[in-house]
């Protein structure tokens, strides 16, 4: 049915702001029961597309293409800040390994199942370069959605690989693309663009965090509302650029991000609660929109080869990879299974799906529905797994618990001090002992005390408690010696 403006636009607004109600509301629902909540949004997205019940007819791959990267580039963006320098340099080389070594590998074995499934090399090729990158938006859903903390290493190998491996599958799948397009045979040019594309990208990545360091320590704004504003300019420009100088812009902003997150920056706990919220904003409409692209019918056709494809990746192809790749790191065969398991799919495979539509190249649809199928099929069988295999590997972290309750400083302004978390353990020398016996420095004073659901105002005959969470306001220079006295601080 033809709507007149500005019904037309009321319309899609209204079905749009429902589908993406609904997915929020029933993302904790969906977890419960072992369904990605990326999985929920897409099928949401079906729904409402022209063959669902919301009608919406949809079939624009450059539009979808460009949104996508937008919000690619915010979620990869939220993924840097939220991400610890001290831990990057423990993952840092098998995830540069994963997303190098590990993503051609990926694509090779699956460019040789997809010739097995009857598509010709090139094709295959294609289609094997489209899926080979794990999903940076799907990976820290179910980490950080899923409730459990995982054992250090393997937490920070995912997340930084999840970062890191985009720029190597988008330069796969355009050099592929080109040669399916003009007909060229395939050359070693294309390892070589990556290196170049790569090193531009991290390059101009450091440039732009560095820059962005010192124009957050000094720009003072009216108004806190305009520093997630300038991060954002920062964000875009990050990945403009770098793309325009043939880098990789992903990487960029990655990287750009990592630097800007672990600086002290004005307004720093609103930057990082404004970009997580637009984080999950950007992955909700993408996954709606994604899946508004799909017509269900044509999926009939490729059923078979999507559902064998989709468990050749989760099975074989991707484990094995994985565990060649991280043997020269000594991993643990449990840890090394567990990187391969929880190597998730989401948007990235589907935006790149369209490239080869955009570039009109032959035989780019059928791809594009065999990799959304396939993009299905990983999210129920590795994504639905993710707790009950974290449980049975043995790797949850004994980390102390989260708190019920958070506490912090937001201020448009560099303050010399900040409200430092603790977890009081049982073998804590702090366990037991009454604030008025801490012998704090001058300046430090517990602002706070959490104890499961119930706030502790802290006296001093305020005891402190296995298992409690204490919030420390100290200076920056008493930070060692309050480390001292209640141990090392929790990450919040």
């Amino acid at each position: 049915m033809q709507f007149q403006e500005p019904t037309a636009t009321a319309f899609l607004l209204t079905v749009f702001g429902l589908l993406m109600g609904v997915s929020a509301l029933f993302s904790r629902a969906a977890g419960r029961f072992g369904v990605p909540v990326a999985l929920v949004f897409i099928l949401l997205g079906v729904l409402g597309g022209s063959e669902g019940l919301g009608g919406i007819a949809f079939e624009d791959y450059g539009f979808t293409f460009r949104l996508g990267t937008v919000a690619l580039v915010l979620i990869l963006f939220d993924g840097g800040l939220n991400t610890p320098l001290a831990s990057v340099k423990e993952g840092l080389r098998p995830a540069a390994v994963l997303a190098t070594v590990g993503v051609i590998g990926t694509a090779a074995f699956m460019g040789l199942a997809a010739h097995l499934f009857g598509f010709d090399w090139k094709h295959a090729l294609l289609l094997g370069a489209i899926v080979s990158s794990t999903d940076a938006a799907a990976v820290f859903a179910v980490l950080r959605g899923s409730g459990l903390l995982l054992k250090r290493r393997v937490g920070v190998t995912l997340e930084l690989e999840s970062g890191l491996n985009d720029p190597m599958a988008v330069i796969l799948t355009t050099a592929l693309t080109e040669a399916l397009v003009s007909g060229e045979p395939l050359g070693w040019g294309i390892l070589l663009g990556a290196v170049v594309q790569m090193a531009v990208g991290a390059a101009m990545g450091l440039g732009f965090g560095y820059a962005g360091r010192l124009l957050l320590r000094r720009a003072r704004l009216h108004a806190g509302g305009l520093y997630p504003v300038l991060t954002l300019s920062l964000a875009f420009l990050a990945f403009g650029l770098p793309t325009l100088f043939y880098g990789s812009g992903f990487l960029a902003v990655y990287v750009a991000a990592m630097l800007l997150g672990n600086e002290a920056i004005r307004y720093r706990s609103g930057l990082l609660r404004v970009h997580d919220a637009i984080a999950w904003l950007s992955q909700v409409g993408m996954f709606l929109m994604l899946g508004l692209l799909v017509f269900p019918s044509q999926l009939v056709a490729v059923t078979w080869t999507g559902l064998g494809l989709g468990l050749v990746l989760a099975f074989v192809a991707r484990p094995l990879v994985v565990v060649l790749c991280l043997l020269p790191f000594r991993f643990p065969w449990r840890q090394s299974l567990y990187v391969g398991w929880v190597g998730l799919r989401g948007a990235v495979p589907i935006i790149l799906a369209t490239f080869p539509v955009l570039a009109q190249a032959p035989g780019a649809l059928p791809i594009f529905n065999v990799v959304f199928f396939i993009v299905v099929v990983n999210a129920l069988v590795p994504g639905a797994t993710v707790g009950w295999v974290t449980r049975w590997l043995g790797l949850v972290s004994q980390a102390p618990p989260p708190p019920t309750a958070t506490m912090e400083l937001t201020s448009t302004h560099l303050l010399n001090g900040e409200v430092v978390p603790f977890y009081i353990d049982p073998a804590s020398a702090v366990a037991g002992a009454t604030i008025a016996d801490l012998p704090l420095p001058e300046s430090a004073v517990v602002t706070l005390i959490v104890r499961g659901s119930e706030l502790v105002p802290p006296k001093g005959r305020s005891a402190l408690l296995a298992g409690d969470h204490v919030y420390v306001f100290c200076k920056e220079e008493e930070l060692p010696l309050v480390q001292l006295l209640f141990g090392q601080q929790m990450q919040e």
